[in-house]
């Protein structure tokens, strides 16, 4: 059995404002980036295991703490973000709550599989994930950055000697924008533009340093 370190980066905004705004602990929320998983506060672990790991990966829950009128320092609730990346109509999980495996006590969609005399905690149709930068499946790559609406957005990259006005993106949906690009097998280190100053692909993990000392990221195109 694995222990996961936390994926997610928690000091983004949004993502730190929607946490504090879970007034208590309760059913899985959906967002269009991310499912969050709440649990009570009197636990000393709580973690995740998703059946797309086959369970074998157990994924910690953080505390979330408040800071009250007279700076008080108050626990609040234990979370835990899957930011959505894979395809499924039904995302499927058991929570290991201080060392014992069991199903989410606040979610009360719950399955029972035969094949292993077990219950599990369930998701259901969880829309459309996150989309992010990858290879198409017709010798493409997939430009995708999701931020503020109406901008004048710009790829740049070692495919283009980093000339920032060769290609532009499309905004497809508010504060979405896209790009389908030819590209050879081969690494490709890149990033976004708007005018001359450069914005790291939000949607891509994949990160680097340029010959210049830049955070810029990188696709790997087999």
């Amino acid at each position: 059995m694995l222990f996961a370190a936390p994926e997610v980066n928690y000091q983004d905004f949004e993502l730190d404002s929607l946490l504090h705004n879970i007034d208590q602990a309760g059913e899985p929320l959906l967002t269009d980036e991310y499912i969050i998983f709440t649990a009570d506060v009197n636990h000393r672990f709580v973690g995740i295991a998703f059946d797309y790991e086959n369970y074998q990966v157990i994924h910690p829950f953080q505390l979330l703490t408040n800071t009250d009128e007279d700076g008080l320092v108050t626990k609040k609730h234990m979370f835990y973000c899957y930011k959505r990346q894979h395809k499924f109509n039904t995302l499927r999980y058991r929570l290991i709550i201080d060392g014992l495996w069991t199903t989410d006590p606040l979610n009360p969609n719950k399955v029972y599989d035969e094949s292993v005399n077990l219950y599990f905690s369930q998701v259901d149709a969880p829309g459309s994930v996150e989309i992010y930068t990858q290879k198409a499946e017709d010798d493409t790559v997939h430009f995708i950055y999701k931020g503020k609406e109406g901008l004048n957005l710009r790829l740049a990259g070692t495919f283009t000697n980093w000339d920032p006005w060769i290609y532009e993106l499309r905004e497809t949906s508010p504060g979405l924008y896209e790009l389908d690009l030819p590209l050879t097998s081969g690494t490709y280190y890149y990033s976004y533009y708007v005018g001359l100053t450069p914005i790291l692909d939000n949607t891509n993990p994949n990160k680097a340093y340029s010959v210049d000392g830049r955070s810029v990221n990188y696709i790997v195109v087999d």
